[in-house]
């Protein structure tokens, strides 16, 4: 029982405010002044390109609020590159789809993923690509197993923070710590040469490069989008 009136106001009150400042694709004040930015306000996709293209392609629309791929439109590529950031997004896979985000993504290779990490996403269920654990939704691809605590089944939203500094990289995903490792360490080293990206030439090695979003030819949307340069 609350022991006022007073105090049941003051909760409603503060319940509220949390909840208008978290409408989808806006940036509160506090973000505002602590200096992030949106990727996606929701209604256009101007930050962003195909990859080795200036232009968009149409099959990446936006769907109720959400960037959305409806069917083959090749991957995508902020069109700013960046170093050290923090990185916020929202993302659902469609049943039995696969997609990934990308960091340090490059245009020098044949493929997005030719030079750049990937958090993975997919659907842990039904997608056949899953008897790895590094495959898993929130993994880094092939190299690092995200915990089962962090996935979540298909056609549910997902929340991703990726932080790098430093070459420091740190991934959470639906608030559970999916991965923290040097890239470049013997460690990352390592594991790079147990996984399929052991003869890749120039894996991993850009100091900056876009953030990157797949077309694996499956639904897939993203909102929410910020970023913050450190």
């Amino acid at each position: 029982m609350f022991k006022s009136l007073k105090a049941l106001t003051l909760m409603l009150t503060v319940s509220s405010c949390a909840l208008a400042n978290t409408a989808d694709n806006q940036l509160t004040q506090q973000e505002k002044q602590a200096g992030w930015q949106l990727l996606f306000d929701g209604k256009n996709m101007s930050q962003w390109r195909n990859f080795k293209s200036e232009s968009l392609n149409p099959a990446w629309v936006v769907e109720d609020g959400a960037m959305t791929l409806t069917k083959g439109g090749g991957d995508l590529l902020t069109k700013k590159q960046y170093k050290n950031f923090e990185l916020q997004i929202d993302w659902k896979i469609s049943t039995k789809g696969n997609s990934g985000i990308f960091v340090l993504a490059d245009e020098t290779g044949q493929m997005i993923y030719s030079h750049a990490p990937e958090i993975q996403i997919i659907d842990n269920e039904e997608h056949p690509d899953t008897e790895i654990d590094s495959h898993l939704a929130g993994s880094i691809y092939d190299l690092f197993a995200a915990p089962i605590a962090a996935h979540k089944p298909a056609n549910s939203w997902n929340h991703v923070r990726i932080k790098m500094q430093d070459n420091h990289l740190q991934v959470w995903q639906n608030g559970i710590s999916t991965t923290s490792i040097v890239i470049g360490s013997t460690t990352w080293n390592t594991l790079v040469k147990g996984s399929k990206f052991a003869t890749w030439q120039n894996f991993a090695t850009a100091e900056q490069g876009h953030i990157g979003l797949q077309d694996h030819g499956d639904k897939v949307w993203f909102k929410n989008i910020k970023i913050k340069e450190l």
